[in-house]
């Protein structure tokens, strides 16, 4: 079994995260999902360098705020996207342009596809390239 790596041991994080996003996406592979949108969950959960911020402004922290735009961004602006694990893929690149992002994990629902399931969708948890 491999274990996944981890933030540096000791180091201080911080949890930003977006709990329940729904948006409405063109996503799917089969012919019924053409040229149409349906509803998607999105969760996203940060693991962010803690570093307290020098003054109390959004500007010194990783914010919630662009999290939702980014994630209505790649959600509106991508096209068609076949694959939920596409978006989730997609959706953890983005997190990324903030360096000081140590990991991503991004969840990924399609909400109207099985009648006797809430939702279907996958779940991917990415780690920040070391750093030297």
């Amino acid at each position: 079994m491999t274990v996944a790596p981890q933030p540096a041991a000791g180091l201080p994080i911080r949890r930003v995260f977006v709990r329940n996003l729904v948006l409405d996406a063109a996503i799917g592979i089969y012919p019924s999902e053409m040229g149409r949108h349906q509803r998607v969950r999105i969760n996203i959960d940060l693991a962010v360098e803690d570093v307290p911020p020098r003054a109390d402004s959004i500007a010194e922290v990783v914010s919630y705020e662009g999290l939702v735009s980014s994630a209505r961004s790649v959600v509106s602006d991508g096209g068609h996207v076949q694959l939920v694990e596409t978006l989730a893929e997609r959706l953890a690149a983005c997190c990324f342009g903030d360096p000081r992002t140590l990991s991503a994990r991004i969840r990924v629902e399609k909400l109207d596809i099985f009648e006797e399931a809430e939702a279907v969708g996958v779940e991917i948890e990415r780690f920040a390239p070391v750093r030297n």
